[in-house]
């Protein structure tokens, strides 16, 4: 581990992703240390993919790939290992998808999604952030009414990267909000408006009403708009990511995914299954809490991470 005294994005991407690659890799060393490729390894191989979060699909999927070159072969745990990070770059790379801002749009509008407690305002801040570095003007919406938490949140990112924030009384008209928003930000040129939503999967009648009604009134605005909906998952969830996006696609076009604690848990392996499963493109994925511990999802970085190789 070269750089992961912590310094480098790779060396801090490495120790979040510690446990997963813990678990598949120190799973994949037990399980092939002086061992013929056979059907027994292929199924042993299969339930660990399963067990690391990569989907079941997927691991069939992959312990078949290994199994055309190798079967019967002596393998080595680095040659599996290595191998299995050939195969999830190639599911990952058609994913791994920076947020691009449209210069021509004026305000270029990015609606973000999530549950309560997966990170979607930290996200919202750090993406701002970012995108300020970028060049780029940024505006706020803290259209999560319910929460005064994640609006007081906003206001600090707010005055911490220089954008306006936008918000109103806890429990004032979400759609309402956006709708100034997205005029505040055309009539003063802003580059990006980033809107936060809130996030009651419990009461998921009232969350779908609310985010189609912000839907509705911004496209009275800018009928494109919103460009972009991000969803925002805690990848601690593990396979309950898969009902997340399922839930959320039903309510919105989640156009892209940001996925946040990777260092929280031995579940990093989820991105690869939503990757297969749904296609839909990784902006971009968080390891810690700092301002800069979150960056653009790259597909060989991550598999070779998640397999624990330099």
């Amino acid at each position: 581990m070269s750089d992961a005294g912590g310094k480098g994005w790779l060396g801090r991407l490495r120790a979040g992703l510690g446990r997963s690659s813990a678990k598949l890799a120190g799973g994949i060393s037990d399980l092939f240390t002086r061992r013929k490729l056979d059907d027994t390894a292929l199924e042993d191989l299969e339930e660990l993919l399963i067990a690391g979060d990569l989907g079941v699909g997927t691991s069939a999927r992959l312990t078949q790939s290994i199994s055309k070159s190798r079967f019967g072969k002596d393998v080595t745990p680095d040659e599996i290992r290595s191998a299995l990070a050939d195969e999830v770059t190639a599911i990952l790379e058609p994913v791994a998808r920076p947020l691009v801002i449209k210069p021509d749009l004026k305000p270029h509008v990015i609606l973000v999604c999530g549950v309560n407690g997966s990170g979607k305002t930290t996200t919202i801040g750090k993406l701002a952030r970012r995108m300020k570095t970028e060049g780029h003007s940024v505006m706020i919406a803290a259209a999560d009414t319910f929460r005064a938490a994640a609006t007081e949140q906003l206001q600090i990112w707010g005055e911490r990267t220089g954008c306006p924030v936008i918000s109103a009384k806890p429990g004032a008209d979400a759609g309402g909000l956006a709708y100034d928003a997205l005029a505040q930000a055309r009539a003063g040129q802003v580059d990006v408006l980033l809107i936060d939503t809130a996030g009651r999967l419990q009461n998921k009648a009232g969350l779908m009403d609310e985010l189609k009604k912000i839907v509705r009134v911004l496209k009275k605005l800018d009928d494109s708009a919103p460009h972009d909906c991000i969803l925002v998952m805690d990848a601690t969830i593990g396979q309950n990511a898969i009902n997340q996006v399922e839930v959320f696609k039903d309510m919105v076009n989640v156009s892209g995914l940001v996925l946040t604690k990777l260092d929280g848990s031995a579940k990093g392996g989820i991105i690869v299954a939503l990757a297969e499963k749904f296609g839909l493109p990784v902006h971009a994925v968080g390891v810690g809490e700092g301002a800069d511990d979150m960056q653009p999802f790259e597909a060989r970085q991550f598999a070779r991470s998640l397999l624990d190789l330099a």
